[in-house]
C-alpha cells in the first residue's frame, strides 16, 4: 500500500495547509512564497508522524505476515504479544513513535541527548513511552537504542536514520515523508501552479530531504532548486558536502533541536549529494527570528521549520547567490515547515 493511501487510513487524516505569505514574498523579490506547515499532523505538532506510523506497519506488517498493512491489521498482529518500538530522538521523532505505540498497542522505548526541550521530554512520557535519557550526542542516543533493541526479540527498532545492515524501516520512514510532498503538488495544482522554482528543506540526519530530493528530481531535470539547511552548530550535511565523503561531526546546543544531528543516513547522503542545489548553515538567532515572523504572518512554525526562511533570506539577499540558482522575480518559494512552535518552544528571551 502506497504510503499516502495508508495515511488517509489513519484518524484524523487531513492534508496540511500551504500558507501563501505575500509579505515574505515582497521581502525576498520572488513571485510567491509557499509554506507547508505541519503544526498539526495527525494528533501531533511535527510531521515526524508520517515516516514513524507507515514504517512500524511495514515492519510489523513484514514481521507478521500481513496481507493488508492497514492500522486495524497491525493493532490484531499486536493484541497480546509484547511488542516494543525502540527509537532515539532530538524531540520529534520519538513522540512520533510513542504515538505510534499507542495507537497499534504496542510499548514504546525512546532514548534522547538531555539538550531536547523539557517540553519535548514531558511528551514522550505523556505518549506512554519510556523515556531514557543517554548521557551524550543524538548519535550516542541511536547507538543505545540500537543496541537495546538488539537483544529484545520483541524489538521493532523505528529509526529515522541508517546505517550497514539497518536500511528497510529508514527506507520505509523516508517512503512516509513521500505524503508530504504529494498533497503540496495538489495544493500548487489547485492554485494553478506546476512545481516550484525554490524548494527549502531542513536536515537532521537527512531522511525527510531524501524523500523531498528523490520526489522532486524523479519529476526530471528540469525540477527547480533544491536547497538544505542545518544549524551552524550540527552541519554535518555542510562538512560532508565539502568533504566528498560522510563524515561525523560535533554538534552543541541549539534551539533548533530536531536537528542536531552529527551524522547523515547512509541512505540518504549520495541522494542529496547528488541532488541537492545548495547546503547552507543558520544560527539560533536566525532561526528565532524567522519563527517569531512566520507568526506575525499566520504561520506556527518551530525554530526547525523556520530555519527555511532563514536560508532562504540568506540565500536570496545574495545577489550571486541568486544569479547561480537561477530565479527569477516571478519565481514560487516554497518553505517546507516541519514543525510547529508546540512541538519545540523557543527558549524565552529569544525573540
Amino acid at each position: 500500500m502506497p504510503a499516502i493511501d495508508f495515511h488517509r487510513t489513519l484518524p484524523g487524516y487531513a492534508p496540511t495547509p500551504l500558507r501563501d505569505v505575500p509579505r515574505l514574498a515582497a521581502e525576498l523579490g520572488v513571485g510567491r512564497v509557499l509554506v507547508k506547515e505541519e503544526s498539526s499532523r495527525l494528533g501531533l505538532p511535527a510531521f515526524k508522524i508520517l515516516g514513524a506510523s507507515y514504517a512500524t506497519a511495514r515492519a510489523l506488517g513484514e514481521r507478521f505476515g500481513l496481507s493488508a498493512v492497514t492500522l486495524g491489521a497491525v493493532r490484531d498482529a499486536v493484541r497480546g504479544r509484547a511488542v516494543r518500538l525502540y527509537a532515539a530522538t532530538d524531540g520529534n521523532h520519538g513522540r512520533a513513535v510513542a504515538h505510534v505505540a499507542a495507537m497499534i498497542g504496542a510499548a514504546a522505548t525512546i532514548y534522547y541527548p538531555p539538550g531536547i526541550t523539557v517540553a519535548a521530554k514531558k511528551a514522550i512520557g505523556a505518549e506512554g513511552a519510556q523515556a531514557v535519557e543517554v548521557d551524550g550526542t543524538y548519535d550516542d542516543a541511536v547507538a543505545r537504542a540500537a543496541a537495546e533493541a538488539a537483544v529484545d526479540p520483541e524489538a521493532v527498532l523505528v529509526q529515522d536514520t541508517s546505517w550497514p545492515g539497518y536500511t528497510d524501516v529508514p527506507r520505509w520512514i523516508v517512503d512516509g515523508y513521500s505524503t508530504l510532498c504529494l498533497e503540496t503538488d495538489d495544493q500548487l495544482a489547485a492554485l494553478g501552479l506546476a512545481a516550484p522554482d525554490l524548494v527549502v528543506v531542513p536536515v537532521g540526519v537527512g531522511s525527510f530531504a531524501q524523500a523531498v530530493v528523490s520526489h522532486y528530481r524523479g519529476k526530471g531535470a528540469d525540477g527547480g532548486a533544491l536547497l538544505a539547511v542545518e544549524p551552524d552548530r550540527a552541519a554535518g550535511l555542510v562538512a560532508s558536502l565539502r568533504a566528498g565523503r560522510p563524515v561525523t561531526v560535533p554538534t552543541g546546543d541549539t534551539i533548533m533541536t530536531g536537528l542536531n544531528c552529527g551524522t547523515v543516513s547512509a541512505l540518504a547522503w549520495p541522494v542529496l549529494r547528488d541532488g541537492l542545489d545548495g547546503a547552507v548553515t543558520v544560527s539560533d538567532d536566525q532561526a528565532a527570528a524567522a519563527v517569531d515572523d512566520l507568526a506575525r504572518f499566520g504561520v506556527d512554525s518551530g525554530p526547525c521549520g523556520a530555519a527555511t526562511l532563514a536560508a532562504a533570506r540568506l540565500v536570496l539577499g545574495q545577489p550571486g547567490w541568486r544569479a547561480a540558482i537561477g530565479l527569477r522575480p516571478d519565481a514560487v518559494v516554497l518553505l517546507l515547515s516541519t514543525e510547529g512552535r508546540a512541538a519545540n518552544p523557543v527558549p524565552e528571551g529569544r525573540v
